[in-house]
């Protein structure tokens, strides 16, 4: 069997955990004794990424051109190549394809939360994820919480498969050398509540003049606004704004942490909380369902919109009160089993095209 996996979304330094995903997902596919032929169909800005790899001539940061160049020139290119089963890894599909397609939703937060979105993204999102959706043979959630939504939104059940973590993360938790700072690696979005931490941050300070916040991830939609509340908030010494930060730099980040925050009012997944886990960093986050579900018990929970329930938490944190058993908890999801079960989604939607 031949599968095809579109990469045509991804913009090196630029999807966030999307990014992470597809990369550590197609390595582990490879890894994996199927049998089966795998040719990635990558843009300009990716390059070859795996070990068949077919580079199209078209840029993903310039997203009307990515939508039409994967609507109207990728079905025929996987035909060309006699792609038998197409995962789409980030969210849409080549509608016209031929042949059967599985794509992966990381969540539905266009739905669950417009507000979120610039105005001009919204119809993008409502019409193409609504039709692969429709036209997919198969769909894969990340979690159970993506799975109820897409039964809620476009009734399509979906096989969850969890992301995985990399061993690297296990490392650190025999070599953490805690600091003086609280770490939270997020794209600057508007759900991802960074000014309301600030402002928690700010309160935290008071108690612990020597603490630190470090800021990593894609610079995104809120930036701007999260630079200005440091700046109001007089915590230019305080926070550390990294923008993208290479993977070994954010190991290290992980390894020096006294502690992890994860204040985000929606979430598909959370793969930096199973990351902290993984290296034994103590994890306060928001109670919300993907988290929750994620986390086991070995995290703080708050409720991220209110900012005296984070306070706590994070003083809990500080103190030494955050739950253990964040390695042996993160330890269920590893990248082998994120490749076998999509891989079996993969066959599946393949018997499926065939038989009938």
């Amino acid at each position: 069997m031949r599968i095809g996996i579109n990469a045509l979304y991804l913009i090196p330094g630029g999807v966030g955990g999307t990014e992470t995903y597809l990369r550590c997902l197609v390595a582990a596919l490879e890894r994996l004794p199927h049998g089966h032929e795998i040719v990635v169909f990558t843009n300009r800005e990716t390059g070859a990424l795996g070990r068949q790899a077919e580079v199209q001539p078209v840029r993903a940061r310039i997203r009307p051109w990515r939508i039409l160049y994967e609507q109207m020139a990728l079905p025929a290119v996987l035909r060309r190549h006699g792609i038998d089963v197409v995962l789409n890894p980030g969210f849409t599909a080549p509608l016209l394809a031929d042949a059967p397609q599985v794509t992966v939703f990381h969540d539905l937060q266009h739905k669950r939360h417009p507000e979120f979105f610039r105005w001009f993204d919204l119809p993008f999102w409502r019409l193409l994820l609504r039709a692969s959706a429709m036209r997919s043979q198969r769909l894969i959630a990340v979690s159970e919480a993506t799975r109820r939504d897409l039964i809620r939104y476009y009734g399509r059940d979906a096989a969850v498969v969890p992301h995985g973590v990399e061993d690297a993360f296990f490392a650190l938790a025999q070599r953490r050398e805690p600091g003086d700072f609280l770490l939270y690696p997020s794209t600057t979005h508007p759900h991802k509540n960074h000014e309301r931490l600030l402002r928690v941050f700010a309160k935290l300070r008071e108690e612990w003049p020597g603490l630190r916040l470090v800021l990593t991830g894609v610079r995104g939609f809120a930036d701007a606004r999260v630079r200005q509340a440091i700046g109001g908030l007089g915590l230019e010494q305080a926070v550390e704004c990294r923008g993208w930060t290479p993977r070994e730099e954010l190991l290290e980040l992980y390894r020096r942490a006294r502690g992890f925050v994860y204040p985000s009012l929606f979430e598909g997944f959370g793969m930096p909380v199973l990351e902290a886990m993984a290296a034994g960093v103590p994890v306060a986050c928001s109670a919300i369902e993907p988290l929750e579900e994620l986390t086991g018990g070995c995290a703080l929970l708050f409720h991220p919109r209110d900012e005296d329930d984070i306070l706590r938490a994070l003083r809990r944190l500080l103190r030494g009160e955050a739950p253990s058993g964040g390695p042996e908890r993160a330890r269920q999801f590893t990248w082998e089993r994120t490749a076998q079960k999509t891989l079996a989604v993969l066959e599946d939607a393949y018997r499926r095209k065939s038989s009938s």
